[in-house]
C-alpha cells in the first residue's frame, strides 16, 4: 500500500516511524526484500561531505549612525558583494582575501577566504567588517571599520547556488609534471586518482530521478535545517545512465537555504586546496520518504552499481574536450586503487565517507526523536525528460 509524506509524518509525531540510513537500507532489503522493506520503512536517511564551492552567505550588518550605503565591503580583508542594497550583503565561499598573493607565489598557499570566513562566523568569532561608500543624503556616512558577531545580526542566511552534485568526474593527470586543481593535487603520469562523492550514501545517488527531492524538500544543513530551493546550477539531468537509472556523468544538483546561526563549525568548514584557491566543505543530509516499493528499490544502491568517468585534468578537462580515459565504480574507488591504461593507480577521496556516515545516522535519530518532519516539494526538480543542460560559452570570432 503506497504511503503519504502526511502519514509517514503523523508517525514520526507518535514516535512510530521506522527510520534507516542508506547503508542499513541495503541490507534490510537482502533479509526482507523489497516489497516487506517498502511496507515497514518509512524513511532512507543520507548524507556527504564535501567541498562545494558554489556556496556563501547573505546577511544585514546593520545600520550605522550617520547611516551608510556600502559600495564596497570586506569581512576579515575578504570582499563581499555590496550591489543588493544598503546594508545587505553576500559573501562567497571561493573570494580570497584582499592581499592573498594567489598563483603569483606557485602554488599558492590560499590560507584564508570566504570560505573560512563563514566558519569563523558559525563558530561564533567576531569578523572584522570595513565599508566604504560614496555618500547621498539618505546615507551621508563614507566609511565604516567595527567588529560584527553572529550575535548581534538579525538574521544570517547559508544559500548555496550548487550544491549536492549527482555524481561526478574521478581527476588524473596525464602531464609529466604535477597540477594542482579543484580536485587537490595529481601527480604526473597517473601517479595518482582523486574523486569527490559519498557514492552509496550521496543523496541524489539514492533518488536518481528526483522522485521524491524538490523544491521545498526539507533537508540536513550544515548541521542545522536548510531546505532545496531550486535546481543547482549547471544541473544536467540528461546524461548516459546505467539501467538503475545512475548518471555516469556529473548531472543533477540542488540549490540550498538555510539559517546560518542554527549551523555548526562541525559541518561548515574553511577549506584551503594548495595552487587552486579557497572552499567551504558542507555537511548535507536529505531523508527519502519511503512511498512506494520504487522509490526504496533506488536506496538500495551500492557502490559497485555507480559509475563514473576518468578525466584527464592536465589537459583535457582544462580545454573543454568531454573525453573519458575509462569508467570506473565506488567500490573500486573505496578499494584505494584502480586501474587505467594497465597502469594500478592510488585513489583517494575528497569528500568523507566517515563524515557522509555520520550525518546520515544524524538525521536518523532526529526524525526517530520527532526533532524533524518531513516536507512535500511544491514543486519538482527537472529530471532527465526536460530540456535543462548546461551551455558552453562560445566566443565570437
Amino acid at each position: 500500500m503506497p504511503k503519504t509524506i502526511a502519514e509517514i509524518n503523523e508517525k514520526i509525531k507518535k514516535g512510530e516511524a521506522v527510520v534507516v540510513t542508506a547503508e542499513e537500507i541495503i541490507d534490510l532489503t537482502e533479509k526482507k526484500g523489497i516489497k516487506k522493506a517498502a511496507r515497514e520503512v518509512d524513511v532512507v536517511t543520507t548524507g556527504t561531505f564535501g567541498p562545494m564551492c558554489s556556496s556563501g552567505i547573505y546577511f544585514n550588518f546593520g545600520h550605522s549612525k550617520p547611516r551608510i550605503k556600502a559600495q564596497r565591503v570586506w569581512l576579515n580583508n575578504v570582499p563581499a558583494y555590496a550591489g543588493l542594497a544598503a546594508v545587505d550583503i553576500y559573501l562567497g565561499a571561493t573570494e580570497l582575501r584582499e592581499d592573498d598573493p594567489a598563483n603569483t607565489v606557485y602554488p599558492g598557499a590560499f590560507s584564508y577566504g570566504g570560505g573560512h570566513v563563514i566558519e569563523d562566523l558559525v563558530r561564533g568569532k567576531s569578523i572584522r567588517l570595513r565599508v566604504v561608500a560614496y555618500g547621498t543624503d539618505c546615507y551621508p556616512r563614507k566609511e565604516l571599520e567595527t567588529l560584527i558577531n553572529i550575535h548581534d545580526l538579525n538574521e544570517a542566511v547559508l544559500f548555496n547556488p550548487r550544491n549536492v552534485y549527482q555524481n561526478y568526474n574521478v581527476a588524473v593527470n596525464l602531464s609529466n609534471k604535477i597540477i594542482y586543481t579543484y580536485m587537490g593535487i595529481l601527480q604526473p603520469k597517473l601517479g595518482n586518482a582523486t574523486y569527490c562523492s559519498a557514492g552509496q550514501l550521496s543523496p541524489l545517488l539514492n533518488d536518481p530521478y528526483y522522485k521524491t527531492t524538490g523544491v521545498g524538500t526539507r533537508i540536513f544543513l550544515g548541521g542545522g535545517v536548510g531546505y532545496v530551493v531550486w535546481q543547482g546550477t549547471q544541473h544536467n539531468p540528461c546524461v548516459v545512465r546505467t539501467d538503475k537509472g545512475l548518471p555516469k556523468y556529473p548531472a543533477a544538483t540542488l540549490a540550498v537555504l538555510g539559517d546560518l546561526k542554527g549551523m555548526s563549525p562541525k559541518w561548515l568548514r574553511g577549506v584551503s586546496m594548495t595552487g587552486y584557491g579557497v572552499s567551504l566543505a558542507i555537511g548535507i543530509g536529505v531523508p527519502i520518504p519511503i512511498l512506494n516499493e520504487e522509490i526504496l528499490s533506488y536506496t538500495t544502491v551500492r557502490d559497485e552499481e555507480i559509475y563514473a568517468q576518468v578525466v584527464d585534468y592536465s589537459k583535457d578537462y582544462p580545454e573543454g574536450r568531454a573525453k573519458s580515459l575509462g569508467e570506473v565504480n565506488y567500490g573500486q574507488l573505496r578499494s584505494g586503487k584502480i586501474t587505467i591504461a594497465h597502469k594500478e593507480i592510488p585513489t583517494s577521496g575528497l569528500s568523507s565517507y566517515a563524515r557522509a556516515r555520520e550525518i546520515a545516522q544524524l538525521l536518523k535519530e532526529w526524525i526517530i526523536q520527532g526533532r524533524f518532519l518531513l516536507s512535500e516539494p511544491v514543486q519538482p526538480i527537472p529530471g532527465p525528460e526536460s530540456s535543462i543542460k548546461p551551455k558552453l560559452l562560445k566566443e565570437k570570432g
